[in-house]
């Protein structure tokens, strides 16, 4: 694992594993809060993603930004002592981890952002908030308003218009709306206590499908894994610098079936993701969304259907194909 030379780097502390949830701060005091952005390809989000941070009502104590090479990052992100580099092998799941061995345990909670999500701009002081309140909760996912992810994308100016929106007309419920197989990967925030020395599945590349579900089931032992409305924000769904069709058809059978054998996802949930995703490619490769390259999922489905008859679960043959 390599820091970048450009920023000062500390050395993480080491960390006890036994120590439980509700062991943490008391709700008299300051949480700790870090926002991990792992990030590939995509300097422009890096930048956006900086002066999203800037410009929160509580600024978070750290913002780390995982990549895998200098060409990731912008040319003129500020050199602040609250914003940090990291750098590591290429994949969402090895990025997250090399941040998370860069915090240790001297933060509290852990955001992991998508580079493309646009959070409100009381989302920190919310979090702060909503786990100070729910100190029975291990994970949360906030609240997202738009997800252009399954759309062509969502521009900033609509995001931010939408955000605004949002905050003049709706209150930010501090309550926990419902429990949770899984967290939605693009907004979720963890206790460090909770996660002590688990980390995510790196035999998960690239993209890292179902990364999210894998690493809340995970921890669930540790305490709640919870949806809340007290924070919120806009998923853009940024097309460009993610997993091409072939290999995300290909995660959208095996992942599910890895992750099933590993008993982190039930075996039906598996099976109807599968069968979800499998059929709604092959609908829809006649008259595909222009932004989605359903002929290349369906060869990457029918790959990972060979190799499942076959009896290989190889999430990481991803990044030979």
């Amino acid at each position: 694992m390599m820091f970048d030379s450009n920023f000062d780097v500390q050395e993480p502390a080491p960390f006890d594993d036994r120590e439980p949830v509700a062991s943490g701060k008391s709700r008299r005091e300051n949480l700790r809060i870090a926002v991990v952005v792992a990030s590939t390809s995509r300097p422009e989000l890096i930048a956006q993603m900086t002066s999203l941070m800037e410009h929160q009502s509580l600024r978070p104590d750290l913002l780390v930004f995982s990549i895998c090479e200098q060409a990731d990052l912008p040319r003129n992100i500020p050199k602040a002592p609250w914003i940090r580099i990291v750098q590591g092998p290429r994949g969402l799941c090895a990025q997250r981890n090399t941040a998370l061995e860069f915090l240790g345990s001297d933060y509290d909670l852990v955001a992991f952002y998508d580079d493309d999500f646009v959070p409100a701009r009381n989302s920190i002081a919310q979090m702060h908030r909503f786990f100070s309140d729910h100190p029975s909760v291990a994970g949360a996912t906030g609240h997202v308003l738009a997800d252009g992810i399954r759309t062509q994308g969502i521009a900033l100016c609509e995001a931010l218009s939408l955000l605004e929106e949002h905050a003049r007309n709706e209150p930010n419920p501090n309550c926990i709306v419902t429990d949770l197989v899984g967290l939605y990967g693009c907004n979720m925030v963890y206790r460090i206590a909770a996660i002590g020395r688990h980390r995510f599945d790196e035999r998960l590349k690239l993209y890292a499908w179902q990364e999210d579900i894998d690493f809340a089931a995970s921890i669930r032992h540790r305490g709640r894994i919870v949806k809340t409305f007290a924070f919120c924000g806009v998923h853009q769904g940024v097309k460009h610098g993610r997993t091409p069709g072939f290999r995300l058809g290909y995660s959208q059978v095996i992942n599910p079936s890895y992750l099933a054998a590993k008993g982190t996802m039930p075996t039906m949930s598996a099976l109807r993701l599968i069968v979800r995703n499998v059929l709604a490619n092959h609908l829809k490769m006649w008259r595909p969304e222009p932004w989605i390259d359903r002929r290349g999922r369906v060869r990457g489905n029918w790959l990972g259907a060979l190799d499942l008859l076959r009896g290989r679960l190889t999430p990481e043959r991803i990044e030979t194909l």
